[in-house]
């Protein structure tokens, strides 16, 4: 039979463009967890199993007693940072990119939230739901399961109102916003030029170290900075 894995066996803590993970004795990163570049997680945190919290050049702020769950992803990019107040929830195979999130905010299963959104206190995005970019949901607003939040102030809409979702989406300009990219003309593609200037950035990546690791307490016993 084979012997338990080592409380202080390795979670993945890597530097990033220089910046390490800054991570709260009182945290927890999983073993299976990846904490990468200008990461700041606060006190009685926890990043789960898979999870991945991925600085690529604007910081990232996880608040007290936050969890990140089972394979969800917080990131940044180097023009969006990402804040994550104190007591959210962000559920299994969420993804949450370059966005603010206040205190007690709730992210269920699979929902995603974009650039540039800014969620309220207590707000709640339930399963699939989504807060598209630039867009502002306040203090204890609702997303339904599947629905979709745009606009500010946000319209909250199912997911078969394609047109009326587009027709706000359009003017926030994703490809701009989010890739500093030109939007192609109509019939043409913008992907090669969204990928080449998203492959330069990602290739980034390839200089990180790693600096430590641990599954309980990953900044005092294993090398990520400590507050």
């Amino acid at each position: 039979m084979r012997a338990a894995r080592s409380r202080k066996e390795a979670s993945m803590i890597l530097t990033h463009l220089g910046v390490s993970p800054t991570i709260h004795p009182d945290a927890y990163v999983a073993p299976t967890a990846t904490v990468c570049g200008d990461v700041t997680i606060g006190a009685g945190a926890r990043i789960l199993f898979g999870a991945c919290v991925v600085a690529e050049g604007a910081p990232i702020e996880i608040g007290r007693d936050t969890i990140v769950m089972e394979n969800a992803v917080v990131r940044s990019t180097g023009e969006h940072a990402a804040s994550i107040g104190a007591h959210c929830l962000i559920g299994p195979c969420a993804h949450v990119v370059g966005c603010t999130l206040a205190d007690c905010v709730f992210i269920a299963t699979g929902a995603a939230v974009f650039h540039g959104a800014r969620l309220g206190r207590g707000a709640e995005v339930r399963v699939h739901g989504v807060v598209h970019l630039r867009t502002e949901l306040p203090a204890s607003a609702t997303v339904p399961i599947g629905w979709v939040a745009v606009g500010t102030p946000a319209r909250i809409l199912p997911p078969d109102q394609h047109d009326a979702i587009w027709q706000v989406q359009r003017l926030l300009d994703f490809p701009g916003f989010v890739y500093g990219v030109a939007r192609a003309p109509e019939g043409e593609n913008d992907m090669p030029a969204i990928t080449r200037r998203r492959s330069a950035a990602l290739g980034r990546h390839a200089s990180d170290e790693v600096v430590g690791a641990g599954s309980r307490s990953a900044g005092s016993e294993k090398g990520g900075r400590v507050r």
